[in-house]
């Protein structure tokens, strides 16, 4: 009888044993980030899933060791009915209760995010879009919304001055009304008393200033040159004269990869409010998204009696600048003989 007993308890004692260390490997032992990837990974969840919508994305990509194991912690802890959407790094070795508790309590990864060298809103529509759960159509259907637009002082045609490039970090969740908000409040913070006042003196608004910058972003990539080169389109202003930019006619014939603009391409973009050949001014909108560094570059332009510019073939990304036409047709002469040796029309 005793032999039983004892045969008994130490049976108990090693099941229990047993049950103890499955329940801590089931807990503490790693279980994700050891599959076909063996790294970390990230775990998007989208709005309205359920915990089999969690468990079919887990399992198309082979993220977890043991399905079990995670349903029966998450069943625990009660996630099953309080799965939050969201974008989640689970790193490699990432235990079922380290998981578990971040994906129940919500605790998302933010986005981050970097833009520049943008021509288009749409392009800019479409890069955002993808980064984020509500997408590019919802992004769209606010910005070229004109009553939406006006709320934040832009219209359909300028609202890309309100977005600076820059690196940012949202949640994978947020709206595209709050990235609006987001992007605005930015804006609003680069646009200090002191940069408006300097704009103001250059006979600007800070759309304006934004405008003329993304013509300056396309004419040089020299930061040194930047200040003169706007300098050269404030005095055309004040004057009254055609900005003359080439930028803007590849921009508003849609092909950015002309190499040389001439009478016929400007011809050809006539009927375009974006053709500073033909249309006295800035035009509606920017050309590009300019960095902010540029944008600095036209409210800290430099004062010169320069009317003209044209590129120096000797200094290559470098500019001739001039006040006297004549001096500048002769640079520019050396210019298109420059190109045409080159063999580029």
């Amino acid at each position: 009888m005793k032999n039983t007993f004892k045969y008994i308890l130490v049976s108990v004692g090693i099941a229990f044993v047993m049950l103890s260390y499955y329940v801590y490997q089931i807990f503490f032992s790693p279980n994700f980030g050891n599959g076909e990837t063996g790294k970390d990974f990230v775990l998007y969840i989208p709005k309205g899933a359920t915990f089999q919508t969690v468990l079919d994305t887990l399992d198309k990509n082979k993220e977890y060791d043991d399905k079990l194991s995670f349903a029966f912690i998450s069943r625990i802890l009660k996630y099953q009915e309080h799965v939050k959407a969201g974008r989640y790094l689970i790193p490699k070795g990432a235990t079922n209760l380290q998981v578990v508790r971040k994906l129940r309590r919500g605790t998302q990864d933010p986005i981050k995010i970097t833009f520049n060298s943008i021509r288009l809103k749409s392009e800019f529509i479409g890069r955002i879009g993808l980064k984020f759960s509500f997408g590019k159509d919802s992004l769209q259907a606010l910005l070229t919304n004109p009553s939406y637009c006006k709320q934040y002082g832009f219209d359909t045609t300028n609202v890309l001055c309100m977005f600076l490039p820059n690196t940012y970090e949202y949640y994978w969740t947020i709206s595209a009304k709050s990235f609006v908000d987001k992007m605005h409040a930015e804006y609003k913070k680069f646009w200090t008393v002191k940069r408006i006042e300097q704009a103001s003196k250059a006979g600007l608004t800070p759309i304006q200033a934004g405008i003329l910058a993304s013509i300056v972003e396309a004419e040089t990539n020299v930061k040194t040159e930047k200040p003169t080169v706007a300098g050269v389109y404030i005095n055309r202003l004040n004057i009254h004269m055609p900005l003359q930019a080439d930028p803007t006619v590849k921009f508003a014939l849609g092909d950015f990869a002309i190499k040389r603009i001439n009478h016929e391409l400007i011809e050809e973009a006539a009927n375009s409010p974006y053709n500073t050949y033909k249309v006295w001014g800035l035009p509606p909108g920017p050309i590009n998204m300019p960095s902010v560094q540029t944008i600095d570059a036209v409210l800290n332009y430099e004062p010169h009696d320069y009317l003209f510019f044209v590129a120096d073939p000797t200094r290559i990304g470098y500019h001739t600048f001039n006040k006297d036409y004549r001096a500048h047709v002769n640079n520019a002469n050396t210019y298109r003989k420059n190109l045409n040796k080159r063999n580029i029309h």
